[in-house]
Formats: C-alpha cells, sequence, structure tokens
C-alpha cells in the first residue's frame, strides 16, 4: 500500500524524539508494511486530534502548559482507549469475547469489561460484515500497543450494558425502567454501532484542520476513508432495515452531549435517506478529543469519567469539554 521509505519519513516527522522513532520503526518492522500503513497513518491523524483535546484539558490547569500540545504517546494512548471499546464490541459480537489478556496490560488501571456476549446473527451477510470491522479494529489495537511498546496504557475498565443503557433511555429509544442489550439482536448491535461508528468519523475530521505536515494530511485522508467505509455500512444496514427514526434519536442525543452546534444526523431526513452526514457542501463536520469523550462519558459537562469508561480513560489525555454557555 505504502513504499517502505514513505512509511520511515511518515514515522520520522510523526515521532518526538529519537526513543519514540525506534519504537514506530520496531512496531513497523513487526507489523509488516500494510499495517504499519494502516496504524502509523492513522495515528498521525490522531496527532491533531490529541492535541486539540489535551490543549482544552491543559488550560484548564493554567500556566505554560495551556500552549503545549500532547505529546506522540499521549495522543496514541487516547486513540488506544477508543480502540479497546470498538475492538471489544465487534469481538464480541462475532466471538463471544473480548480482547485476550496479552493485549490488554499496560500502564495505568486494567478495567474488565462489562455486558459483552455474542450475537446470533440471522444475516450471514449482516455476519461478514461485523467480522470484518472487528478484525480492523483489533488489528488498530494490536499496532498501537506495538508503536508505543512499554509506554501503552492498559485497557480501562469499559461498560457496555449500563452505559447503552443509558445511552438509550436518554435518546428515547428506550423508556426508563427497560433495558438495551447491545448483544441481543442484529438490530441491537447496528444500533449500538451506529452510536460509535459516526463519532470515529468526526473525530478524524476534527483533526483534518490540525495537520499541518502535507504527509500527514495526505495520510489522513487515507485513515478516514476507511472510518466512514465503516460508518457508511452500518448506516446502510440501518436505513435497510426501516430503523431511520431511531438513529435520528440517537444523533439528537449525541448532539445533545458535544456543545451547541446541531451538526450531527441520522439516516433520515425530511423521511429520505440521508447515508451522508454532510453539510451543504457536501463536507462532514468534526468533533475535537474532548466532545468526543463528552459522548464516551455521556455527560455534557468537563469530567474525567463515566459512560461506557466508568473509571475514566488511562493516559493523558481524558477530560471532557466543558459545558458550553
Amino acid at each position: 500500500m505504502f513504499g517502505k521509505r514513505y512509511t520511515e519519513q511518515l514515522i520520522e516527522r510523526s515521532a518526538e524524539n529519537a526513543t519514540d522513532r525506534r519504537r514506530f520503526l520496531k512496531a513497523a518492522g513487526a507489523a509488516g508494511l500494510g499495517v504499519a500503513g494502516a496504524g502509523a497513518l492513522g495515528t498521525a491523524l490522531s496527532l491533531g486530534l490529541g492535541s486539540a483535546g489535551a490543549t482544552s484539558q491543559y488550560g484548564a490547569q493554567g500556566g505554560d502548559k495551556a500552549k503545549e500540545a500532547a505529546s506522540d504517546a499521549a495522543v496514541l494512548n487516547f486513540a488506544l482507549n477508543l480502540e479497546y471499546l470498538e475492538a471489544n464490541l465487534y469481538s464480541f459480537a462475532v466471538s463471544g469475547y473480548g480482547l485476550n489478556e496479552k493485549y490488554v496490560n499496560g500502564i495505568g488501571n486494567l478495567g474488565k469489561v462489562s455486558g459483552g456476549h455474542a450475537v446470533k446473527f440471522k444475516s450471514e451477510h449482516t455476519k461478514q460484515i461485523v467480522q470484518e470491522i472487528a478484525g480492523d479494529e483489533v488489528a488498530h489495537v494490536t499496532f498501537l500497543r506495538k508503536a508505543l511498546d512499554k509506554a501503552a496504557v492498559a485497557q480501562p475498565e469499559i461498560d457496555f450494558q449500563n452505559s447503552f443503557t443509558a445511552a438509550m433511555q436518554a435518546a428515547g429509544v428506550i423508556q426508563k425502567g427497560q433495558t438495551f442489550d447491545p448483544f441481543a439482536s442484529e438490530n441491537n448491535f447496528l444500533l449500538a454501532a451506529f452510536l460509535f461508528e459516526d463519532v470515529g468519523v468526526s473525530a478524524y475530521k476534527g483533526a483534518a484542520p490540525l495537520v499541518n505536515n502535507k504527509t500527514f494530511l495526505d495520510a489522513a485522508a487515507g485513515i478516514l476513508a476507511v472510518e466512514a467505509y465503516h460508518a457508511g455500512i452500518v448506516r446502510s444496514q440501518l436505513f435497510e432495515r426501516g430503523l431511520g427514526d431511531i438513529t435520528n434519536k440517537i444523533s439528537d442525543a449525541r448532539d445533545s452531549l458535544d456543545g451547541k452546534a446541531d451538526d450531527d444526523e441520522g439516516v433520515l431526513k425530511d423521511g429520505k435517506a440521508n447515508l451522508v452526514p454532510a453539510d451543504a457542501n457536501g463536507i462532514a463536520f468534526g468533533r475535537s478529543a474532548d466532545r468526543v469523550l463528552n459522548i464516551a462519558y455521556l455527560n455534557p459537562d468537563k469530567v474525567t469519567s463515566g459512560g461506557f469508561y466508568p473509571r475514566g480513560l488511562n493516559g493523558e489525555i481524558a477530560t471532557s469539554g466543558a459545558k458550553e454557555k
């Protein structure tokens, strides 16, 4: 996919120091150019995303830190925290278990995953879709861990059952007192995947303006395309199944968490298909890291834990955005 010299140049430019460069090169060599192309280029985009979130968090502490961007390790670990969630979500759906224990140890508090189990797929077509995406997400985790080496954070505690129930109650998908099991059916799982896939695309889009290096920007376009493929597949499945009204409720709930902007969109608009959530110019919107965490924590306020991460993320980038007045 990418030439060896191209990959080496990208690694050299993205790494903060010689140690980081060696760590990246080691991971690229171990994983092969195909994975290095996807993993390293994805982290280049996440560099911008992490910096946005980190600046907001540091600013609250005052001093010169308000002007600092996150280190490469901090940014990669932020991405790793998010990948732990997605990899477990899809892995449970297709296999009945989460990540292998050898892929979850690291710095910080090692947490378990609650609420996961296999989905009883009725459609072989849908099962193959979920299996393919699961493979992508697990590959992201393994690459990031190799790139970070001993600096990799551990998997934080992840809650699927209580968090999805809270999210779906807030969205009006289920009533108070009811529960939502994301693995109970194909429809439930696709709705759960929709909640996160769209957030992932907006996160990469939010990073794009922060990427000044043309090599990074070119790489970011490739990674964003892959994330958009995932989101588009899930949105198409939900539209075909007649679940557009429910996706609109979930979209409104996400919008209520991440600030004043009303950019988020479900898969129906004016009763018709809205598979590509873009503005009048055909451009997708973006979210900064702290706004991504508002959704992950299911809280519009500035907090460090909650929702899908009951004890927060491991690493430096772990604070959601403050409520806008």
